[in-house]
């Protein structure tokens, strides 16, 4: 039995649906009241439950091989987040936990290239590069790290058989509960205008990111962690890129990067009023503007992990989401 926890996100589904594809038993973890509609029609044993409850991930884990740790909060906003720490941090640490007491095989965590050190430009960014726990970046980048730092601690005194997947941007499709790639993507393909920003950032395919978590529980080393990466391109290219390959032709700004600077300082306010998680914030700045010049050489050499090419990933989602758009236009005249 493969246990997934946050199933039903755009990494837990793909991942999922791969499972199941490779003849896997999967149980699939989701909260309460949650929106499975991302898992219809997968061949899965649903179980609630939350990461914070250990009873709920102790009866999750009941007789699972391997644990895949997906489940997560992401954010982009600055200033502390108690919720981001609460389940990107206890949350593992309860994991931990439960692998240990219901005696599971392996566990796979999902970390984040966010969670390592942010280095300067002409250092390649590899798994020599350490977690970095006193990161001020932000709470995201923090908890992640944090977590991180705790699972290979568990591996060490413990004695539990994890390893830690790093990802870069994922993008791709089967992206039900739009992320902020796939509202980029989205944008991109809606909008007359379009505004993109100075800077670049390593992006890979999602199906590829759920076939590297599955290499890494059949070939990864113990206590080992692997960067699952893919390819670098600026913003500007990516935005212009979508709207070739789905044929469409309008305007792409690119907003100089102090004016987006000075614009994002206003963000977290405006969010707050609106409701709405900005494009711009000084963190989605920084990491646009910071080295982004990523190897995967070790998942490649160790597990066969064996990245598609941005254009062909991209040629994939725009499709998925035109077709999505078509789906739902239909359902509407119902």
């Amino acid at each position: 039995m493969i246990v997934v926890t946050g199933a039903t996100g755009h990494l837990g589904n793909v991942l999922v649906r791969q499972l199941c594809e490779d003849g896997k038993s999967v149980r699939a973890m989701v909260l309460p009241g949650e929106d499975r509609s991302a898992l219809d029609g997968l061949a899965v044993d649903i179980v609630e439950g939350n990461v914070l409850h250990p009873e709920d991930l102790e009866r999750a884990f009941a007789g699972a091989d391997v644990v895949y740790h997906l489940a997560g909060m992401i954010s982009i906003l600055p200033g502390r987040d108690e919720r981001v720490w609460q389940v990107n941090v206890q949350g593992t640490r309860n994991v931990l936990d439960a692998v240990q007491k219901m005696d599971v095989g392996r566990l796979v965590y999902t970390s984040s290239i966010h969670a390592l050190e942010r280095i300067p430009d002409g250092v390649v960014i590899d798994e020599h590069i350490p977690f970095d726990p006193q990161t001020d970046i932000s709470d995201y980048d923090r908890s992640k790290a944090t977590a991180s730092v705790a699972v290979l601690k568990a591996v060490r005194d413990e004695g539990i058989d994890a390893v830690i997947v790093c990802p870069t941007g994922i993008v791709g499709p089967y992206d039900f509960r739009l992320s902020e790639m796939g509202r980029l993507i989205v944008d991109a393909l809606r909008r007359k205008l379009n505004f993109s920003v100075e800077g670049a950032f390593d992006f890979v395919d999602v199906r590829d990111v759920a076939r590297g978590h599955i290499l890494a529980a059949e070939h990864g080393r113990k206590g080992e962690f692997y960067i699952l990466s893919g390819e670098r391109i600026k913003i500007f290219n990516l935005v212009k890129l979508v709207q070739d390959l789905a044929g469409v032709h309008s305007m792409v700004v690119n907003v100089p990067f102090n004016l987006a600077a000075f614009s994002a300082l206003f963000t977290p306010l405006l969010s707050r009023i609106g409701r709405y998680t900005p494009r711009f914030t000084l963190y989605s700045l920084q990491t646009v503007r910071d080295n982004s010049v990523i190897s995967c050489g070790k998942a490649e050499r160790e597990l066969g992990y064996n990245p598609r090419s941005l254009r062909k990933s991209l040629t994939d989602t725009v499709q998925w989401w035109l077709q999505r758009f078509k789906v739902q236009q239909e359902a509407s005249k119902v």
